[in-house]
């Protein structure tokens, strides 16, 4: 049995774009390598107007609620209300010139790529990104070849144009054979704030772990906190597009590939759950949440999955939003987070595996005690005991 390497870090050549003399369109929020298994992977990229962000010494919209008693505009920064909100922009400021902002621009993109040390690139087609999914596309890559490093080079020209505009490179490894024992390590985090960002490059964090060396990156939600100020759709893209125009991540996620998984505060709000009713979020609903993450991580339709990375390790990536019972229900059978669907898909999957390594990645505790005092959430809780002691039971009985 080979070595196993797990990095947890918990927040509350460099693959950096080169740009040309042109008009754009540019790479300023770079490309997310995900879902990478022995053959296949998917690559995200964004295209923008600009080939960088907006720096912070633009300034960002003010939040304000409405009093329903004086019908006054008052700043709420510790509590959740079910009051109104009212979003205002600085005299001269919008949603494409404020901090962070780093607007979308329609265009084509084509991938190379090969495995490293050959010669020869292979070629997609040029395609058209996508303005009703914030001027994205994915690439699905198929038919790859186990255990490889791959490199990548992306490039972008205007519509009706030949000329290349801007290009992006990146690489990642496939996962090896499950009849293959390796050495691996991986990075899990959650909580990605962006008030907790400690450089004017982003996270420091994200070139220390290209250090490591790491196989594979794994976000288990909370990558962005749309709860203070996503109070509309295009607010809450330009959540990800302030996080992810940082030189650091830019560059970490051209070199990592990821996994990407959502929780409360990259869906909608705190704690929030399907047909959840409030006034706090404004314009900004559920259903547009969970679309938008679609959007802006590699992914397919189903958000919960699991990959095997070589004979030892198999990952379960599980889904705690889409199919959980509202949070104040009463417990019991029929209240869950997971749903049967996704439970009984759980339980197959992990009494199949023979991997030496089992390890579930849930947004939520599964075991607790939970550190918040009042959580009332997630299986650790009294508010989803009869599930969580179930899912437990059924894993404690595992080899």
């Amino acid at each position: 049995m080979k070595r196993l390497l797990i990095v947890f870090i918990i927040f509350s050549a460099l693959y950096a774009c080169e740009t040309r003399e042109s008009d754009g369109p540019y790479f300023a929020t770079g490309i997310k390598i995900g879902e990478v298994t022995q053959s296949s992977a998917i690559i995200w990229v964004r295209l923008t107007e600009n080939s960088v962000r907006v720096d912070s010494s633009a300034p960002m919209p003010v939040i304000q609620y409405i009093d329903p008693e004086t019908s006054e505009l008052t700043e709420i920064k510790k509590r959740r209300p079910d009051l109104e909100p009212v979003v205002t922009f600085p005299d001269g400021y919008n949603l494409n010139n404020i901090e962070g902002a780093v607007p979308g621009s329609e265009g084509r993109v084509r991938l190379n790529y090969r495995i490293s040390g050959l010669k020869k690139w292979e070629r997609t087609s040029w395609e058209e990104v996508d303005s009703h999914k914030a001027f994205t596309y994915q690439f699905q890559m198929d038919e790859l070849t186990a255990g490889e490093l791959y490199e990548l080079q992306l490039e972008t020209a205007p519509i009706g144009k030949r000329k290349i505009s801007a290009t992006i490179n990146g690489e990642f490894r496939t996962a090896p054979l499950e009849s293959v024992e390796a050495s691996l390590s991986f990075i899990v985090t959650t909580g990605t704030s962006y008030n907790d960002v400690d450089s004017d490059n982003g996270y420091k964090f994200y070139m220390s772990a290209l250090d490591l060396n790491p196989d594979f990156f794994i976000h288990t939600g909370d990558i962005v906190y749309y709860d203070r100020m996503g109070k509309t759709a295009d607010l809450a893209r330009w959540h990800w597009d302030r996080m992810y125009s940082y030189e650091n991540n830019i560059n970490f996620h051209a070199k990592v590939p990821s996994y990407f998984i959502k929780d409360d505060h990259d869906t909608w709000m705190n704690d929030a759950y399907p047909g959840m009713e409030t006034r706090f979020m404004g314009e900004f609903t559920y259903d547009q949440g969970t679309e938008i993450f679609l959007n802006e991580v590699p992914m397919e339709e189903k958000t919960y999955r699991t990959i095997r990375w070589g004979k030892d390790l198999q990952i379960w990536l599980m889904e705690g939003r889409d199919y959980r019972s509202p949070n104040t229900m009463e417990d019991g059978p029929d209240k869950t987070i997971w749903g049967k669907e996704q439970i009984d898909w759980f339980k197959s999957t992990v009494l199949a595996s023979d991997a030496s390594y089992k390890i579930v990645i849930s947004p939520t505790p599964i075991v607790g005690p939970d550190r918040t005092k009042g959580k009332n959430d997630n299986h650790s809780n009294k508010a989803f005991q009869y599930e969580g002691s179930m899912l437990r039971d059924f894993i404690s009985k595992q080899k």
